[in-house]
């Protein structure tokens, strides 16, 4: 942790008075006031609302909604377009992406973007209630884009992270602070980029930072006051469970990366949080850190109330791949049995018993997997990784991951899920370099493949077993939507927004949507009509996954679709 004084930046204008606004004449119905931890433990009950970052603690991205449904998706078409403007101040305008989630209570939504932007929407007409804009210094350091992947609604209040590393809690009917708090180290690199989660009386959040050689945390805040609650680290310090697994000598612990950048889920049965962790630090040079480097690449089972590690499962010990295991924790049942599903970067499907961490099953979700081999049982055998410095190898997934942070989803309905696949290689040469604080933390050279990058959008049964594919041209690296409507929504780079048949993969629909899909859509209803809202805005870390698409048009809007209002004429199906 840096020693010296850290000058944070000041107080943003108000944006309110930008934007042809009476600086507080507007203000958003009261409907987060009713927002508690029992209504959100119950969301699925209300359907017409998108309550948290997955739609429902489990983390399936699955609405009951079926209004729209195969027979009428070819009719549906945008109902509106909320224009997020400007981007990309911060680490350069090609860096930003639009990769929100959408949060939607009784008609109203909550939306976040980059460089400390939160909007209140009418869900029914876009138009902006209210707006923020927090102050992110310049010289924040950013791995992989200047992006935000959304807020977190209860209790009256509009929960969100910031780039300079701040928890912050907005007024949700006026946009207004109410509470400020700062959770990470600027200097050293640490950053904020996920979705919070509201799980009782607790906002919990989690740290980015990873390529700087940060030691990644979970944090929880009191959702009234903002009194910090817990921190638990996701590197154990010396003498603690799991630090054997780091070099007992020197400080590789310290500087060991394990973030979690993204949104984890919740089971109240449990009362267990389930949480994917970053990769370790250094990502390629795994000879400053030898032993499996608990607890990054890893799935851990976190104590809501207490913050206590309960139990863990590490999808790639000794990581020298850049394979992060943050993706998401989808949580489902079969048999009676509490089940758990992960698509790793590393190419392999995991099912765990979420009770204990019991291995159920292993199974590859992607054609090309050449870093090496994970059997049933679970033993991990490497055959290629950069292990001599400066000589170059090739493996594929490259470091992009056989899936991104975008998630997949799971439908109840046929007990399928729905995976975004990206089938891109890399070549990579290590170079050592010394730990600086604040300095990105990398030593490799990486190039990822231009030419053969293709992907695809696949469905497999809790046995890994595959039922259908669509293959796609370019890798498929937005979030996936799932609906009782027998449908599946994913974006696809290229800009175009596809609705699939969820029982055979047979694509029904599609809108070119100005720009490529980086995003998570959601679902909703307003006075019984159905929306279909999908941010759209390609950047970020585009280098790492779509080398031969960082040059595209980058964009910044809001798009929500629906069915025509008018009735139907008749023959009109």
């Amino acid at each position: 942790m840096t020693t010296s004084d850290y000058v944070d930046a000041g107080e943003a204008v108000d944006q309110g008075r930008l934007s042809g606004k009476v600086a507080g004449g507007e203000i958003a119905p009261p409907v987060t006031e009713n927002l508690t931890y029992e209504r959100i433990l119950d969301a699925r009950s209300e359907p017409e609302n998108w309550l948290t970052y997955y739609g429902t603690y489990d983390g399936q991205r699955y609405s009951t909604l079926d209004q729209i449904n195969t027979e009428n998706v070819s009719r549906i078409g945008p109902a509106w377009i909320f224009q997020a403007g400007v981007s990309g101040i911060i680490a350069g305008t090609s860096t930003y992406s639009f990769e929100a989630t959408p949060i939607v209570v009784d008609g109203v939504m909550f939306l976040s973007g980059w460089d400390g932007w939160v909007w209140a929407l009418d869900g029914r007409t876009g138009k902006e209630i209210w707006r923020y804009k927090h102050a992110v210094p310049f010289d924040v350091s950013l791995c992989c884009g200047n992006v935000n992947r959304g807020v977190a609604v209860a209790s009256g209040k509009v929960f969100f992270v910031t780039a300079n590393a701040h928890v912050i809690a907005l007024d949700a009917g006026t946009g207004k602070r109410v509470w400020d708090k700062t959770y990470g180290d600027v200097r050293a690199g640490e950053s904020g980029t996920l979705a919070p989660i509201v799980v009782k009386n607790l906002v919990i959040v989690g740290s980015s930072g990873g390529e700087f050689g940060v030691r990644g945390h979970l944090d929880a805040f009191d959702v009234e006051t903002g009194e910090h609650q817990w921190r638990s680290y996701m590197v154990p310090k010396p003498g603690e469970p799991g630090s054997e697994s780091w070099p007992a000598d020197g400080e590789a612990w310290a500087r060991g990366g394990g973030n979690c950048w993204l949104t984890g889920t919740f089971d109240p049965e449990t009362n267990l949080l389930y949480w994917g962790t970053g990769n370790p630090a250094p990502d390629f040079d795994g000879g400053v850190r030898e032993g499996d480097n608990l607890y990054t690449d890893s799935i851990v089972a976190i104590d809501v109330d207490s913050g206590q590690i309960r139990w863990h499962y590490q999808c790639t010990p000794h990581d020298v791949w850049d394979y992060d295991s943050m993706s998401e924790c989808i949580l489902f049942e079969r048999d009676g049995r509490k089940l758990l599903a992960h698509f790793d970067k590393n190419g392999y499907m995991f099912v765990l018993d979420r009770t204990n961490g019991e291995r159920v099953s292993i199974t590859p979700f992607v054609d090309r997997i050449t870093w090496g081999a994970i059997s049933r049982d679970g033993q991990v055998v490497p055959k290629i990784y950069p292990e001599e410095e400066g000589v170059e190898v090739h493996f594929y997934p490259g470091p992009a991951g056989a899936k991104e942070w975008t998630h997949a989803a799971y439908s109840p309905k046929t007990g399928w899920f729905y995976v975004p696949i990206q089938d891109v290689g890399a070549t990579a040469a290590r170079r050592r370099r010394e730990f600086r604080e604040g300095i990105p933390y990398w030593s490799a050279g990486v190039a990822v493949d231009i030419e053969e990058a293709v992907g695809y959008l696949s469905a497999f049964d809790a046995d890994g077993n595959e039922k259908w594919r669509w293959r796609n041209e370019l890798p498929m690296c937005a979030s996936v939507l799932a609906t009782a409507g027998d449908l599946v929504f994913a974006g696809e780079p290229s800009g175009e927004f596809n609705a699939y048949d969820a029982r055979t993969g047979d694509l029904l629909w599609q809108f070119q949507c100005g720009s490529g899909h980086h995003s998570s859509p959601v679902t909703y209803a307003i006075d019984g009509r159905q929306y279909i809202a999908v941010p759209v805005g390609w950047g970020g870390w585009a280098e790492g996954f779509l080398p031969g698409m960082l040059g595209a048009g980058h964009g910044s809007a809001l798009i929500v679709f629906a069915l025509p209002e008018q009735t139907p004429s008749r023959g009109d199906h």
